[in-house]
């Protein structure tokens, strides 16, 4: 019999069935994960970081809700073309090109860069991190017997999956195979339907690439579907619990690997019982993406100033399934309810008699009715923007003791991420990349201002006020901080 968590059912939306189901994972002992993971060639952007911020939320309220997780992303090293309409250049063939650079150093490279800004956002590890180039041998072998099943063909470019030799194509898109109104693949001469995607690409006899290997197909490299069916039957098995990635992937990535797992297993198993997708983060002109400049990255946003953490906390104030909108006002006002949080939470540490605050064990032994609600709302297909405010009202609550209020929030900060009980205030203090002043100079014009407050030279005090105001500090009277930095959002 499944084992079922205490508190409400947690509930899930089903982007195969278009409805919110109730979660029950295949093995009661263990929830599996697989989540498209990024392609190496350039910095992660926010929209980007979107998904995984989902991800970890979702890893999270397993946890919460009595299961053990096994989490895998994949890094994607080879395969992704320029489109991911299955056309164009290799992501990662073109980036070297560019940059003079062979494609094992920017994959190294921009790797280490995105496992950076996943830890700055706290976000969990994987259980396993798991590389395309790894797994070559795995990936020729599966589509082999693919091609054994009948539903793969050879042209002189490569191998191509035949579309129309599975059950219900596209249904994760909600289409059929004969409704191509999205210009969904490219067009390859002998291709026999206009969706059919490549297995294996054959290297042009003129053209050597940097990655390339024999196959019974010639010298070339797989593409990019292939990987994530590989690698998810391979650690977590031909049919497992969830799988997550964008929503611009359910329209033909995940329908392809779908595809890929029902030709190889000659079932009608789709690869995941849950196949869930977050919605875009968007800028004022459409989709966030690397081409519109701006703050497009997380380096990007702390040199104006902002904590990765205030992003996090940005992300969690929309449903995963909602866009989200991106702009100088949400995120300053992310970054201004952190530090509101951040500053409640360390009231508390200021009175509470504990050292340390752990979290509850079940959830259920807290007897909360605050701590019920906050699992109602994160059961509810992870309601965190609904969440949030329990915490707050939580944080409010002068009837509550400072070190039950603690433990409460120790354990939905559990689910939160957001490092609410070691996270000092001035940890949000983030210098500016074009700050005009360093922090000594700063302590002691603020030095100096109190000297001529005490004198009643209010005259130079407000002279020195403004004049930090002008460098981007903002002074804060009466506040033990004394000050902090304006965020540059818009400069």
């Amino acid at each position: 019999m499944t084992k079922v968590p205490p508190g409400q059912p947690l509930t899930l939306f089903n982007s195969l069935s278009r409805s919110v189901e109730t979660f029950v994972p295949i093995d009661p002992a263990m929830a599996r994960v697989y989540s498209c993971g990024p392609t190496v060639y350039h910095y992660a952007h926010l929209g980007n970081l979107r998904a995984y911020i989902f991800t970890d939320i979702l890893r999270r309220a397993l946890a919460w809700k009595g299961w053990p997780v096994t989490h895998v992303i994949n890094i994607t090293d080879v395969g992704h073309l320029t489109s991911d309409a299955d056309e164009g250049d290799d992501k990662m063939e073109a980036a070297a090109k560019k940059s003079g650079r062979t494609i094992w150093d920017i994959a190294a490279f921009y790797t280490a860069a995105f496992k950076s800004d996943i830890a700055r956002l706290n976000i969990i590890d994987p259980s396993r991190w798991s590389v395309a180039t790894d797994h070559i041998a795995e990936m020729i072998d599966f589509a082999k017997l693919v091609e054994a099943h009948g539903a793969a063909y050879q042209l002189d470019t490569g191998l191509y999956f035949d579309v129309t030799r599975v059950p219900d194509y596209g249904r994760l898109a909600g289409a059929a195979p004969d409704e191509d109104g999205h210009g969904r693949i490219s067009e390859v001469e002998g291709k026999r339907h206009p969706a059919d995607f490549a297995l294996w690409r054959r290297s042009p006899p003129d053209e050597q690439r940097q990655m390339e290997w024999e196959s019974p197909w010639g010298k070339g490299a797989p593409g990019w579907h292939l990987e994530c069916s590989v690698m998810s039957m391979k650690y977590l098995g031909a049919q497992f619990d969830i799988h997550t990635g964008g929503i611009d992937h359910r329209e033909i990535h995940h329908c392809n690997e779908i595809a890929q797992n029902q030709a190889y297993t000659g079932s009608s198993q789709t690869g995941a019982n849950f196949w869930m997708h977050n919605n875009f983060l968007v800028d004022r002109s459409g989709k966030m993406s690397k081409s519109k400049g701006g703050i497009t990255t997380l380096n990007a946003l702390i040199d104006r100033g902002v904590h990765p953490l205030a992003y996090r906390l940005l992300c969690l104030t929309a449903h995963y399934r909602s866009e989200l909108e991106f702009s100088s006002e949400s995120i300053a006002a992310a970054s201004t309810r952190l530090k509101r949080i951040v500053i409640a939470v360390g009231k508390a540490k200021a009175v509470a008699q504990a050292a340390t605050w752990p979290p509850y064990g079940p959830w259920t032994s807290a007897g909360s009715s605050l701590l019920t609600t906050f699992d109602e709302k994160i059961s509810a297909d992870l309601m965190t923007p609904a969440a949030l405010p329990v915490l707050e009202d939580l944080l409010a609550n002068k009837q509550v003791d400072a070190d039950t209020k603690l433990r409460l929030v120790a354990t939905m900060d559990q689910l939160l991420g957001l490092r609410l009980l070691d996270l000092d205030r001035s940890e949000l203090r983030v210098r500016p990349a074009d700050a005009a002043i360093d922090e000594d100079e700063i302590e002691t014009e603020l030095d100096r201002r109190q000297s001529a407050r005490a004198d009643k030279n209010f005259a130079l005090s407000d002279q020195i006020r403004h004049d930090l105001a002008e460098k981007g500090v903002e002074v804060m009277d009466g506040d033990t901080l004394r000050w902090d930095w304006k965020l540059t959002l818009d400069g």
